[in-house]
């Protein structure tokens, strides 16, 4: 059997991407020496971004194998070294594309990703789960879905996407989210924090800042949906998310109670005199399916918090815009949801058939199949004389 040629080896290598960039190592300068001896045994160096990078297994394990499945390799030697702050230099500058200037890639004209800002009046809605729920339900369509925990102060959705521990890894001035077994990457405030426990205690200019920071100094790479889980109200976040993601569609989230009806209706109007389309409400608890009439093979529901607060909001939020606002869907109260997040384990992945599982995966597939349309884009025209 012929040695493999060096072309070989590197084809393989490109098919090999950074489990956080997204991107073919071969492309970021990762690979830094190859080698191929008369026995066919490959010996190869690969750079990672910084010391101790918390995936390096990961890299390990798929460059090994890609190598490996080559026609006439014989081993693999593989070394990981790390790049020099010059190199780092360099891929920051290929990430960036070139550009010093940080900037929201999500706020610029040609961004193709559709922007949901998910949104309550007040908390204790399961406006989080409904969010991390909807971004693995998308996610399981194939399409590139990142998170960002806008919850500055309430921040649970790392624990419900099992990644509560675990740190973005940061080359430079550039930080990468952090991905999860389900393929949906997330950064919230929580990460960036030195300890768990530690409690944010900011006001409006530092609250803008974090913001900032988790769309513009993220390497987010070529999403197809961004999701902002937001803090309950119209405070500080509601406004700067208005101020950098113009374009961004806001998806109301309700219970059906009067009390949080109502209040939910202000989330949609700030939404609205930020300039922001709501695409729709989602009435989450909206009722508990009987126990012992399912085993009887009968349906009663049980409206443990009243019912018809979601419909409410879709149709005062419809009179107030002048356009149609939806219900997307009416989730039900199920123990599983409850558990899926606690566990970090959402339910649309842990228990797919479950009556709230394909209440929310409906509701993905519904934002899910909207067009990005021109709202909230400028065409870039500029007038060149006057008639």
């Amino acid at each position: 059997m012929s040695t493999p040629s060096l072309e070989q080896v590197h084809a393989a290598l490109a098919t090999v991407n950074d489990p956080e960039i997204k991107r073919p190592i071969t492309e970021l300068g990762m690979v830094d020496t190859v080698d191929v001896d008369e026995a066919g045994v490959v010996h190869l160096t690969v750079l990672l971004t910084v010391a101790g990078c918390p995936l390096k297994d990961t890299i390990n394990r798929d460059v090994t194998a890609a190598v490996s499945r080559v026609d006439g390799v014989a081993g693999v030697d593989l070394t990981l070294g790390v790049m020099t702050a010059e190199q780092r230099s360099g891929l920051h500058q290929t990430l960036r594309g070139g550009q010093a200037q940080r900037e929201i890639p999500f706020a610029q004209p040609g961004s193709l990703t559709k922007v949901f800002a998910i949104a309550s009046g007040k908390g204790g809605v399961g406006k989080s789960s409904v969010t991390v729920n909807l971004a693995i339900a998308m996610a399981g369509r194939g399409l590139k879905v990142g998170v960002v925990d806008a919850d500055i102060y309430g921040h649970s959705v790392p624990a419900m996407l099992g990644v509560a521990d675990q740190r973005p890894t940061q080359v430079d001035d550039l930080i990468m989210p952090v991905p999860t077994a389900s393929g949906v990457s997330v950064i919230s405030i929580g990460m960036l924090k030195p300890r768990r426990d530690q409690v944010v205690a900011w006001r409006g200019p530092m609250l803008d800042r974090a913001l900032v920071q988790m769309l513009a100094d993220v390497y987010w790479g070529d999403l197809d949906v961004l999701l902002l889980d937001l803090p309950p109200g119209t405070g500080d976040i509601a406004i700067s998310l208005g101020q950098h993601l113009p374009g961004a569609e806001v998806v109301v989230v309700t219970t059906p109670q009067e009390a949080a009806a109502e209040v939910a209706e202000r989330a949609g109007t700030m939404a609205s005199m930020m300039h922001q389309r709501v695409v729709g409400v989602v009435e989450n608890m909206s009722y508990l399916a009987c126990p012992h009439c399912a085993e009887q093979g009968t349906e009663h529901r049980l409206e443990i918090f009243g019912a018809g607060g979601g419909a409410r909001v879709a149709q005062t939020l419809s009179a107030r815009f002048g356009y149609d606002v939806p219900v997307l869907g009416e989730v039900p109260l199920d123990t599983s949801l409850r558990e899926g997040g606690d566990n970090g384990k959402p339910i649309v992945d842990s228990d797919p058939s479950a009556p709230s599982a394909r209440a929310l995966d409906a509701v993905a597939e519904k934002l899910a199949g909207r067009g990005r349309g021109l709202a909230g884009m400028q065409l870039g025209l500029t007038p060149t004389s006057k008639f």
